[in-house]
């Protein structure tokens, strides 16, 4: 959130949306080129595992994702299968990335000023806060189990958002991309804390503090940089199995590890070890990690499903309505309350309408919804799989919502934009008709 005054001698009039920074604009122009990519990887596991899923081989599928690679590992834990070891190995990977972006944005990015994080998140807030409401109050009659999956709906997927905006986004204001950058990673700072405070099985917390060692450890060789540097694989695998065995989810770890990371740079400037190991570790995450547990989450088989009792589960009604109409609610109308109660105002190059189809992106809930689903329901029961259902139809239909929207805002600014290509001097003739001087002759 940027506030600025529009009339130095009268009343401050806040701006929300406005334009941030040029470091801030350069980092975001990189993460929604690496987003484009891996949005559209992510989404092709998807639909291979749907693919798979519903042929003739479906079998072949279900017994992959179910094979155990390491039966012996039961005393630590760690008799996981390939699905298992997606979710808590893989996508710590992701988390840690997470883990890095959100301290760069608290240290140097636009988190770090009150009032430009007021807006995102307070959105992001509303955002998970009318969702789950939503979804509660459909499955509230119903009985059984499912108000466990009360936060399947509050999460936003960071890659396909940002990939269906950088898509369809050529023209769009800056401020729309960097608040939906900066809304995700909030998101996923109150998605990461719901998944360790209600999303905990068995906690032991002796395993959690010797966990802090490794961690620490991790903290102090990143800090020296290239000393010991071998030596960190090792400690954050440790880490990794410790937090797995005291019954928090792994992936948590990812995110304490990257919150040990250095931002800022040295004595001699530049960039911080936070973001070199972004740089590094991001195509990691968006081209591996995070597809290859889309792959193994999202192979539902509906070739045997009841599609009658699936379109009216109060499971599959509560996460559609949550993402598709909560997210869209809570964003907007959480930001329209603090428009309304701090005399705030949209920033002058941008509308409620653009706001509208970013609201509408952040429904696209897949990767953290269908983890979330599987801690509260367990892989392969039938909530899972209706669960799976239920985010794959509400991130399409969003997606397609807000494209519906964004489209015919960017063609509005590229029009716009194109006005003021031919005419840039505001003299009411195209440039293109005019004599240009030569510069520096």
């Amino acid at each position: 959130m940027a506030f600025r005054p529009t009339d130095p001698t009268g009343p401050t009039r806040r701006r929300l949306l406005s334009r941030g920074s040029w470091p801030e604009a350069r980092f975001l122009g990189d993460v929604l080129r690496t987003e484009t990519v891996g949005g559209g990887l992510l989404l092709l596991g998807a639909v291979l595992a749907l693919l798979w899923a519903n042929s003739p081989w479906g079998d072949s599928y279900v017994a992959l994702a179910r094979w155990v690679p390491w039966p012996g590992g039961a005393g630590l834990h760690l008799d996981l299968d390939l699905a298992q070891w997606a979710a808590d190995g893989l996508l710590a990977i992701f988390f840690f990335v997470v883990g890095l972006e959100l301290k760069r944005e608290f240290v140097a990015g636009d988190l770090r000023d009150p009032r430009r994080a007021t807006l995102p998140v307070v959105a992001a807030l509303g955002g998970m806060l009318v969702p789950a409401l939503i979804y509660v109050a459909v499955n509230l009659g119903a009985g059984g189990s499912g108000l466990r999956g009360w936060a399947i709906p509050t999460a936003t997927d960071i890659a396909f958002a940002l990939a269906v905006l950088a898509v369809i986004g050529s023209h769009l204001p800056h401020g729309l991309r960097a608040f939906l950058l900066t809304l995700a990673v909030v998101d996923d700072l109150f998605a990461i804390t719901i998944i360790a405070i209600f999303y905990t099985a068995g906690f032991s917390p002796l395993p959690l503090l010797a966990a802090l060692v490794p961690i620490a450890a991790f903290g102090l060789l990143v800090q020296r940089r290239k000393t010991w540097w071998w030596a960190l694989v090792p400690l954050a695998v440790l880490a990794w199995a410790l937090v797995h065995v005291s019954g928090v989810h792994a992936t948590v770890a990812g995110v304490l590890l990257g919150f040990t990371v250095p931002v800022l740079g040295g004595k001699g400037g530049g960039p911080g070890l936070a973001e070199h190991l972004e740089h590094r570790l991001r195509p990691v995450s968006a081209g591996f990690a995070v597809p290859v547990f889309a792959f193994f989450a999202a192979g539902v088989s509906l070739r045997d499903a009841d599609l009658g009792a699936v379109l009216t589960d109060p499971v599959v009604i509560g996460i559609v309505a949550g993402l598709v109409l909560g997210k869209a609610i809570g964003i907007l109308g959480s930001t329209w309350l603090l428009a309304r109660f701090t005399r705030a105002e949209l920033d002058e190059n941008i509308r409620w309408a653009d706001l509208l189809g970013v609201a509408l992106l952040a429904g696209i809930g897949f990767t953290v919804s269908l983890l979330i689903g599987e801690l509260a329901f367990g892989v392969g029961s039938t909530e899972d799989d209706r669960v799976k259902t239920a985010v794959l139809a509400a991130s399409v239909t969003a997606a397609v919502l807000a494209s519906v929207v964004l489209v015919r805002r960017n063609s509005a600014y590229r029009r716009i934009a194109q006005q003021e290509t031919r005419d840039a001097d505001g003299d009411g003739v195209p440039d293109v008709y005019q004599e240009r001087p030569v510069q520096g002759g």
